[in-house]
C-alpha cells in the first residue's frame, strides 16, 4: 500500500518522469502518509521535503477560483445560472448571449483552451496580454469554438474569467478573497522572498518569454505570470500538508459535516457530474471515470482535479480518503502522458489505505 505508493513515486523518479515529489493521504478526520521523494531538480541534489511549495498549476481552479465563486453564491452575490453578458460588457453576441457563470464552471461555454497562438510563419509565438483589459477584451470577443453546452473542453480562458468576476464580486483581488476565507500562508497565490527559495522549480514552454532559466517559485503558466501570478486558472502554490489540510475541509462537509469553508449542499452542488453530454465536469472540480488519473479504485463519488505542473488532489466521500500528490514535472520531466500513468498507478497503490 503506502509502500507500493513510495515505490512508484521513486521509479518515477528515477525514470526522470519528475525530480520531485510530495505527497499526503488521509480522512476526513486525520492524515494517514505523506511522503518525499527526490530533489529540487535533476541536476540540485538538495532533497524536498514536506514543507518544500509547489507550483499547484490548475489546482487554482478548483482549490481557489471554484471555492470563492461557491462562498459568494452562498452570499447571494452570483448565481450559477447567471448570465456572463451580466458581469462583462465585451461578452456580447448571438452565439454566446445564453452562455452562464455555470457554463464557465462546467468548460462548457464554448471557449477554447488558451489563446490563439501566433499566425504560421511568424518568428516567434505571439505573447500574451499583459493586463486584465486586454485578457477579457480578447476573451470576450473572440470566436466560439462550439456551440454552449454542446460539449466540454477544458478552458483556461474561462477560468480567468472566473478569476475577474470572483475580484469584482468581492470588491478585492482574488488572492486577497482566498487568504480571507482559507488562511494559510502555505497554501497562497506568491511566496515570500524566503520560502520562494525553497519551492520546487519548473522551467517554462517554448513559447514563454521566460525560457531560457528556471522559475523559482514564479508561476508557471505564462498568462498567470502575465497577470502578476494571480489568476482564475493558475498562481496558487502549495506544500502537501497545506493542501491536505483542505482536503480535509472538503472532504468532511462532502460527507455532511460543516467545517467553515463551504457548507455541505453547497459542496454537493459543486462536485454533481454536468449534463453536458460526454462530460466528466462538475462545476470546476472534475468527477471520477476509470479511465482517468485517479485510477480504478475510487468510488464514483469521487472527485477531484490535476495540474499541468504534474500536480493532483482527489477526493472520495464514500471511502472517507482524500489523495494529495505534488511533482515538477514541469521541471525537465516527463510527458503529460507519463503523469497520468504515473497518478494513476499511485491512487491504485493507496486503494485499501
Amino acid at each position: 500500500m503506502t509502500d507500493e505508493a513510495r515505490r512508484i513515486l521513486v521509479s518515477a523518479r528515477a525514470s526522470r518522469i519528475f525530480p520531485a515529489a510530495t505527497a499526503e493521504v488521509g480522512t476526513s478526520d486525520a492524515m494517514l502518509w505523506r511522503d518525499a521523494v527526490g530533489s529540487l531538480t535533476f541536476d540540485d541534489p538538495t532533497p524536498v521535503d514536506l514543507h518544500t511549495p509547489f507550483d499547484l498549476a490548475s489546482l487554482t481552479k478548483v482549490i481557489a477560483t471554484a471555492s470563492v465563486i461557491a462562498t459568494l453564491v452562498d452570499a447571494g452575490g452570483v448565481r450559477v445560472g447567471d448570465l456572463v453578458g451580466r458581469y462583462f460588457s465585451e461578452w456580447r453576441g448571438e452565439d454566446r448571449e445564453g452562455v452562464t457563470v455555470r457554463d464557465l464552471l462546467e468548460h462548457a461555454s464554448g471557449l477554447p483552451a488558451r489563446l490563439v497562438d501566433a499566425p504560421p510563419g511568424a518568428p516567434s509565438p505571439s505573447a500574451p496580454p499583459s493586463v486584465r483589459r486586454e485578457f477579457e477584451h480578447d476573451i470576450c470577443g473572440m470566436p466560439l469554438e462550439f456551440p454552449p453546452r454542446t460539449q466540454s473542453v477544458y478552458s483556461d480562458l474561462g477560468f480567468i474569467l472566473l478569476g475577474f468576476l470572483a475580484a469584482d464580486l468581492a470588491g478585492e483581488a482574488l488572492d486577497a478573497r482566498f487568504s480571507r476565507i482559507w488562511p494559510d500562508p502555505s497554501l497562497a497565490f506568491g511566496l515570500t522572498r524566503s520560502v520562494r527559495r525553497r519551492a520546487a522549480p519548473t522551467r517554462p514552454l517554448d513559447d514563454d518569454g521566460r525560457r531560457g532559466r528556471m522559475l523559482v517559485g514564479e508561476v508557471h503558466d505564462n498568462y498567470a505570470a502575465a497577470l502578476g501570478g494571480v489568476a482564475g486558472h493558475a498562481g496558487l502554490f502549495g506544500t502537501a500538508p497545506a493542501v491536505g489540510r483542505f482536503a480535509r475541509a472538503i472532504l468532511a462537509a462532502a460527507r455532511g459535516v460543516p467545517e467553515g469553508v463551504l457548507a455541505p449542499e453547497r459542496i454537493r452542488q459543486f462536485t454533481t457530474r454536468s449534463s453536458v453530454p460526454g462530460s466528466s465536469r462538475a462545476l470546476g472540480w472534475d468527477t471520477m471515470l476509470p479511465s482517468s488519473s485517479c485510477g480504478t479504485r475510487m468510488s464514483p463519488a469521487a472527485f477531484g482535479h490535476v495540474g499541468f505542473t504534474g500536480t493532483s488532489l482527489w477526493i472520495d466521500p464514500t471511502r472517507d480518503r482524500y489523495f494529495v500528490l505534488l511533482t515538477n514535472r514541469a521541471a525537465g520531466g516527463g510527458t503529460l502522458d507519463d503523469m497520468r500513468l504515473v497518478r494513476r498507478a499511485f491512487h491504485d497503490a493507496l486503494g485499501d489505505v
